[in-house]
């Protein structure tokens, strides 16, 4: 993963934890009100992928373990991993694009509000993404792949068949390709081949506006069906509809160029949905403060698309930060180009070697603009805010401030699912705190069941550990218990 130059080391703070009553009287563990349902507080489990699924997206009982262990925490909120609303291959994430895989969310669904005490609300996040191949062996693509075109041909002085011209490119180093090679097919080579929303020229590209509001809207029904909460439009980082939104998206058909054609997909999306799921079912979205890369969405166009979203009836609005293919680093040849590994995945998760600014918190002055912004058009979406909040006095700060209105703890709840009742009931200082050192993103990034440093190897021999495919790591943290 990509480092800032300046790497400076920062350290996780436990702040001042709170005791009980201090807890009780706090504005993080007051109610908030999303849609019909009332969150018992305002904290949050965002979205993490933690490879769990099958190869063909149904839900396992590592899935359903996972889960279940958050929900003991009994935080605000849980929202499921990214979940595919297509049924197409997509390695171990789970999806939601038949019926045959209700019965399995629903399983989920039922462990959640058990282990919970139905104290916790849970939501799905739906996400739609485009073709992404490996990048290629050098000669393979050259000698195969690669269409020969009239711009190559006239790169050489003499007449040469198309074979001639691949064994000339084969011969070249990656500059001269460079040169001659269009800047798509050069990333088709180095990086490997990626659909993007541009690509209108494909009609089932150029078909996503008319397409995908029934896509979604299915997927949401069988959500609905399977008795979650809600779902949470998956606006943001690298895949398609975050593409639509970005200051990247040139397409010429009304669905790209200004800010105003941008946006109209997503809510065309949400409009659907909204209209064809009952009453008492949330619908929100996660979407990016910015999206850190050059030529992305800056901050100023974010602030517009949530008032539009908030306007249009979203129940909430989550927000995160960068996670582009744009600047991801070059993958090795036979692996797929991963968002989170440039400048723009840095800031979707940044480590404790850092810059200036450090890891803490970097995402929530954008998200205070963004919420400022919906205030101002009259609108009382809430608004969730996450990204390396670890302690309570951020959290609370936060929320006493106005610059957010839930406070989401991804890494930090998954190096302690339990952080939610130990603040809440006086234990914070018993709180294992998240190091930031993204061991958790170091296995995604390679698609291995996600665990955390912290806890993976402890109690390996207890009768009831599930460990990893490798047999070396537990797969859910221990359990903890009050104590007396």
């Amino acid at each position: 993963m990509w480092k800032p130059a300046e790497r400076i080391k920062f350290e996780a703070r436990t702040g001042k934890w709170p005791n009980a009553q201090e807890a009780r009287h706090s504005k993080l563990f007051s109610p908030i009100k999303i849609r019909t349902r009332e969150l018992s507080s305002r904290t949050w489990v965002p979205a993490m992928v933690p490879w769990r699924a099958t190869e063909d997206g149904f839900v396992t009982s590592d899935v359903i373990d996972w889960y279940e262990r958050f929900a003991m925490g009994r935080p605000g909120a849980i929202v499921v991993e990214a979940t595919g609303v297509r049924d197409v291959p997509s390695g171990p994430l789970l999806r939601a694009g038949h019926e045959r895989f209700i019965d399995g969310l629903k399983k989920l669904v039922d462990a959640v509000k058990t282990a919970s005490a139905g104290e916790t609300a849970l939501y799905i996040q739906l996400i739609d993404f485009l073709a992404i191949k490996r990048r290629p062996q050098r000669e393979k693509f050259l000698q195969r792949f690669l269409a020969i075109t009239d711009s190559h041909r006239k790169s050489f002085e003499t007449d040469l068949n198309d074979q001639q011209i691949r064994d000339h490119f084969v011969a070249m180093d990656d500059e001269q390709l460079r040169v001659i090679l269009s800047p798509r097919e050069f990333d088709d080579l180095t990086v490997g081949f990626r659909e993007r929303v541009t690509d209108t020229g494909q009609a089932h590209i150029r078909d996503l506006p008319a397409a995908l509001p029934e896509i979604f809207l299915a997927a949401a029904n069988r959500a609905e069906q399977a008795g979650f909460d809600g779902v949470e439009l998956h606006y943001a980082h690298a895949y398609t509809m975050a593409s639509f939104l970005s200051a990247r998206n040139t397409r010429d058909d009304g669905y790209g160029g200004s800010k105003e054609n941008r946006v109209k997909l997503p809510l065309e999306v949400f409009n659907a949905v909204r209209a064809g799921v009952s009453n008492d079912f949330a619908v929100g979205c996660r979407f990016l403060s910015q999206d850190c890369i050059q030529d992305g969405t800056e901050i100023q166009d974010s602030c517009y698309f949530g008032e539009k979203f908030a306007e249009a009836g979203m129940d909430f609005l989550s927000l995160s930060r960068g996670g582009k293919f744009e600047d991801a680093k070059q993958p090795k040849v036979g692996w797929a180009a991963y968002p989170y590994t440039g400048p723009s995945g840095y800031e979707c998760m940044p480590q404790y070697i850092s810059d200036e600014q450090g890891p803490f918190g970097r995402n929530v002055e954008p998200v205070s603009q963004i919420r400022a912004r919906v205030r101002a058009a009259g609108c009382d979406t809430p608004v969730v805010v996450a990204g390396g909040i670890h302690n309570f006095e951020q959290a609370e700060e936060i929320l006493a401030k106005d610059q957010a209105d839930i406070v989401g703890l991804a890494r930090q709840a998954m190096a302690d699912p339990d952080w939610f009742k130990k603040v809440r009931e006086g234990f914070g200082s018993q709180v294992r705190l998240c190091e930031y050192t993204n061991y958790c993103e170091g296995l995604d990034q390679k698609h291995k069941q996600v665990t955390c440093q912290l806890w993976d190897r402890l109690e390996l021999d207890g009768t009831s550990v599930t460990l990893s495919e490798d047999g070396k790591r537990r797969l859910v943290a221990p359990l903890w218990k009050t104590p007396n």
